[in-house]
């Protein structure tokens, strides 16, 4: 199969950066795009669509510090990211649609060892909705 779109699933925790590496290194290798998405999940679903803050400059979803953080990501990532998509609520509801009308076709995220990530696994949530190929990267 051949990728030319990756949509990293990222948080705002320096662990991001693994995942970040991973995707830079595969978009290299196959002259693929690379896009973000990160969605807050902590006050619920107050907005229904995701909205990519590369190209929204007025309301965002999201504090200035998530912001912030994110275009952190960008410019660590040192390969040029097509689109940072941000949201509320439960990303799983978001990613079909973010997924086909942007052509994704491979998703990455990670997925810590610890006990708390066995026991609330978003990883596992994406694994049993995504549409796509998800390549699964393991945190420490």
């Amino acid at each position: 199969m051949e990728y030319r779109h990756i949509l990293v699933a990222v948080e705002l925790s320096d662990d991001t950066k693994v995942l970040i590496d991973r995707a830079t290194f595969f978009a290299d290798k196959l002259d693929a795009g690379i896009s973000f998405v990160y969605i807050d999940g902590t006050h619920g679903e107050i907005y229904p669509e995701l909205v990519d803050i590369q190209a929204n400059d007025g309301d965002l979803p999201i504090n200035q510090d998530a912001v912030n953080h994110l275009k952190e990501f960008e410019a660590y990532a040192k390969h040029p990211i097509k689109h940072i998509f941000v949201g509320t609520g439960d990303l799983n509801d978001k990613l079909k649609n973010t997924i086909s009308q942007n052509n994704v076709d491979l998703l990455m995220c990670g997925h810590h060892h610890d006990f708390w990530h066995k026991l609330i696994s978003h990883s596992k949530q994406i694994i049993d909705t995504s549409p796509i190929d998800i390549l699964v990267v393991p945190m420490e």
